[in-house]
C-alpha cells in the first residue's frame, strides 16, 4: 500500500512532464495510471473485505466462547445447588439421628 501511495505523486509529476510527449504516449501513460489506480483500489477493497471477514470470524468465535462459558457456568451453578441440597439433607438426617440419640439417652437415664 505504501508503494502505491508513493507511486501516485510520481505519476502526477510524470503526467506534467508528458505534456511535451506525443498524444499516444500521453494516452498510454494515462491508461497505465488508470490501471494502477484500479489495482490499488482493488487491493484496498480486498484488504478491507479480508479484514471484515477476519473480524466477523473472531466475533463469532468470541460469541461461541461466551455461550460455552455461560452454559458451563449454569451447569456448575446447578451442580453446586444440588450438592448444597444434598449436604443440607444429610445435615438434617444427622441432626434427626442426634436428636433421637439424645432422647434415647434421656430415656435410659430416666429409667
Amino acid at each position: 500500500m505504501t508503494k502505491s501511495i508513493l507511486l501516485l505523486p510520481i505519476l502526477a509529476i510524470a503526467a506534467t512532464d508528458m505534456s511535451a510527449c506525443s498524444e499516444k504516449a500521453q494516452n498510454d501513460a494515462s491508461t497505465a495510471a488508470n490501471s494502477i489506480a484500479g489495482d490499488v483500489n482493488e487491493t484496498a477493497r480486498k484488504a478491507r473485505d479480508d479484514t471484515d471477514a477476519a473480524l466477523g470470524a473472531a466475533e463469532s468465535r468470541m460469541d461461541n466462547f461466551g455461550d460455552t462459558v455461560d452454559a458451563k457456568a449454569g451447569r456448575l451453578n446447578e451442580d453446586a445447588d444440588r450438592a448444597a441440597q444434598r449436604i443440607g439433607d444429610k445435615a438434617d438426617r444427622a441432626a434427626d439421628r442426634a436428636g433421637e440419640a439424645a432422647r434415647d439417652i434421656g430415656n435410659e437415664i430416666d429409667n
